[in-house]
């Protein structure tokens, strides 16, 4: 076999250790098992290899793109077997054989030429439509992901809290049963990243403390990450003392043991609702990759040691030892489906590709439900709900006590609400913000999660994937970002990846941006936002002032529940318990709260502008238009200069078009962003200025790019109400 490549080795060295009998020693374990489900796994097993062996074969004609293969993990076959159809699957790349076993259950096209289809990036791929090599299928449960370590974690445990409040509180119908399961699959090198110890923390503590978490963990154990090996004994080692988590260990190159435990595990996360972990130990042959020579740093006599463990040769030897099939008829049936799947590669080499950016893009946003919203309730189900609180309705309020009132009113409205976070329970939050809401919804609506931010997301993606409308609360913008992909690299993706076939639409609440005053210091005042701007697909909206928070969350509610998006609420925390504008004791930054049918509509992308002069406009959000107010005060007292105020309120997507109507006819603009200057929203906006209104001057102003210190120092890198009266007297004198 010298000179051929390892994929083409491993194939002919199947045929021949079949052929000549030169097998392992045959499973001998008792199971409930049949003869034709065995033979069923083994064409399943049988389909996955050849699948890789034909993808790396297209690859070197530039037919395939993507070739990390499932070689050597074809066990897994047996985990799907063990399974229902309505038990979702978050499945890691190697999963090949799992999916085609679950299309076996309920047989949807041709599983083996839609994974070709995949292979070669094809428009017709059914899961993406050839936007990635994705292992997925909405008929079989199984939401797609693309080349994940750790990161599907996180929602596979937000599924399963999900399933587990079944029973408990009203959600969409999904196709999901109350007694349903989430399976997440991972390699043992994935074990090591902390995402994946996050989501394995949060799963044991809520079963430690007895809370539904019917997970079942599947860690294909290869024993090598790339080119690092895994310790031996390493995983069963670092789970098997974990509180709350079972763990149950197989032989993955044997079918019969693979599904033994598999059965185990299954009986014991469906009965208790609480995870268990199946150690899946196998070996992974032709490397990590297509492009992975594995020579480089294994020696040939690991390789071969490792090849001599091919799980198909092990089934081959079962079937055979039990007379199922003979070694001849192993062959021949190997080489048909392998002449069966190069004639469907030969014929999906030439189907349509993805050509223009609008095909590209035409699958970023989910398909809307367009269910329509839940009626409002009556004002007697209201009054009972808010009690001596609706007291409050008729005075002037601030931000946070608007943001809070609006909260009870949607879950109210909303029976499949769910308002989580860092303390957001009994305590409401550090700032009180939710406060009430667990008196009057109770805990299995109003739940305190962990200190850790990627498993709050996950959480908020696994719900949004089950049917429930999750609201998340992030305690501060600064502790969103070691989490952000979950953000970036799983909710918003989600929708593009599958095609719109799977969505989770959600509202991320984060208290964040800067000029707070006794609590401040960078962690507590991060003023960047970049990372949230360039998602596609995010929309990202922020009140200014408690006139506005109502309705704006509102809309942004009916965005998650209607068009599935993936919504992030920004807070301004500096102005939540604001209510004096110019003078202490004017309440003029406080207002009312109506009741949702007085709540003015927010439509998306639309700005909130004054009927000021054409001399001036200041455009800007949050702490930003507060200060602006201020400062066109003194501009009209002082200067005699009217200005129209413009609050954005959509950070993302950007307002364009209601912003370039309440500027078209004003000659000068000044942005105000409290963000830093590189990277802030100022920077598309001048630019949209530019190409749009051409022959309008303008200008900004913006936080220096800098960190937040801790103090009255904060204020030295942030815009002022001088700062911008200044800015904007040079603009209109037309000074640089």
């Amino acid at each position: 076999m010298a000179g051929m490549t390892p994929s083409e080795r491993l194939h002919q060295a199947f045929i021949a250790c079949v052929s000549e009998g030169r097998l392992p020693a045959p499973s001998r374990l008792d199971t409930v098992l049949g003869d034709d489900a065995l033979l069923g796994l083994f064409q399943d097993q049988t389909s996955s290899r050849l699948l890789d062996i034909v993808s790396r074969r297209m690859a070197r004609n530039r037919e395939s793109f993507y070739t990390i293969g499932s070689a050597g993990h074809e066990g897994n076959a047996a985990v799907a077997a063990a399974l229902r159809i309505d038990d979702p699957a978050f499945l890691h790349y190697r999963s090949c054989a799992f999916a085609l076993a679950r299309h076996r259950q309920q047989p949807v096209g041709d599983a083996v030429r839609d994974a070709l289809l995949a292979f070669t990036a094809s428009a017709e791929d059914p899961v993406s439509g050839g936007r990635h090599k994705v292992i997925g299928s909405r008929a079989h449960w199984i939401p797609p992901q693309t080349s994940t370590i750790a990161s599907h974690l996180p929602k596979a445990m937000g599924t399963a809290h999900a399933l587990g409040l079944y029973r408990r509180v009203a959600h969409r119908d999904v196709g999901l049963a109350a007694d349903s399961l989430a399976i997440c699959s991972f390699g043992d090198a994935s074990l090591n990243h902390s995402t994946t110890q996050g989501a394995l923390n949060t799963a044991a503590w809520a079963a430690f403390q007895g809370s539904p978490m019917p997970l079942l963990l599947v860690c294909e154990d290869n024993g090598i990450g790339i080119s690092t090996p895994t310790p031996v004994g390493w995983v069963e080692a670092s789970v098997r003392a974990r509180p709350g988590i079972h763990y149950i260990s197989c032989d993955g190159r044997d079918l019969l043991d693979t599904y033994r435990a598999a059965c185990l595990a299954r009986d014991h996360v469906r009965l208790h609702r609480r995870p268990a972990f199946l150690h899946f130990r196998t070996v992974r042959l032709l490397g990590h990759a297509g492009t992975d020579a594995e020579t480089g740093y294994r020696s040939a006599a690991q390789i071969a040691e490792d090849e001599a463990q091919d799980p198909l040769l092990m089934t081959a030897s079962t079937l055979i030892d039990r007379g199922l099939m003979t070694a001849a008829a192993i062959v021949d049936s190997y080489r048909r489906e392998e002449h069966r799947i190069e004639t469907l590669a030969k014929e999906v080499a030439t189907r349509p590709k993805l050509t223009t950016s609008a095909d590209v893009m035409a699958s970023l946003l989910p398909m809307p439900h367009n269910a329509p919203a839940p009626p409002l309730p009556d004002e007697p189900l209201r009054a009972a709900l808010f009690g001596r609180d609706a007291r409050q309705f008729d005075r002037p309020l601030s931000l946070s006590r608007h943001i809070n009132l609006a909260l009870a009113d949607l879950m109210l409205q909303y029976s499949d609400t769910l308002v989580f976070g860092e303390d957001v329970a009994k305590k409401g939050g550090v700032y009180g913000v939710t406060r009430g809401l667990l008196d009057k919804f109770g805990p299995a609506r109003v739940t305190n999660t962990l200190l850790d931010e990627q498993s709050i997301l996950g959480l908020a993606i696994g719900l949004a994937q089950c049917g429930y409308l999750p609201i998340a609360e992030i305690q501060y913008l600064a502790y969103l970002h070691n989490a952000e992909d979950q953000l970036r690299g799983e909710a918003a993706t989600l929708s593009f990846f599958s095609n719109r076939q799977f969505s989770n639409g959600m509202v991320v609440r984060i208290a964040g941006l800067a000029y707070q005053k006794g609590f401040g210091g960078h962690f507590h005042n991060d003023n960047s936002i970049a990372v949230l701007r360039d998602i596609p697909g995010l929309v990202v909206a922020t009140p200014s002032c408690g006139r506005d928070a109502a309705g704006l969350l509102r809309t942004c509610v009916d965005l998650a529940h209607r068009e599935q998006r993936v919504v992030v609420f920004l807070e301004p925390i500096a102005l939540y318990m604001t209510t004096d504008l110019f003078s202490p004791g004017d309440n003029l930054w406080a207002a009312p709260y109506p009741s949702p049918a007085a709540q003015e509509h927010i439509a998306p992308g639309s700005v909130h502008a004054t009927d000021g002069g054409s001399a001036l406009a200041i455009v800007s959000y949050a702490n930003g238009y507060y200060l602006s107010t201020q400062a066109a005060q003194t501009l009209r007292e002082e200067d005699g200069i009217d200005a129209t105020l413009v609050d954005l309120r959509w950070l993302q997507p950007l307002p364009e078009a209601s912003l370039l109507e309440a500027l078209r006819d004003c000659e000068c603009v000044l942005i105000v962003d409290e963000c830093r200057r590189s990277g802030s929203v100022s920077e598309a906006l001048m630019t949209l200025l530019q190409e749009s209104l051409p022959g309008v001057r303008a200008a900004r102003i913006t936080a220096l790019d800098s960190f937040i210190p801790l103090g009255d120092a904060a204020y030295t890198v942030l815009p002022d109400r001088e700062g911008i009266v200044s800015a904007a007297r040079q603009l209109l004198s037309g000074s640089p």
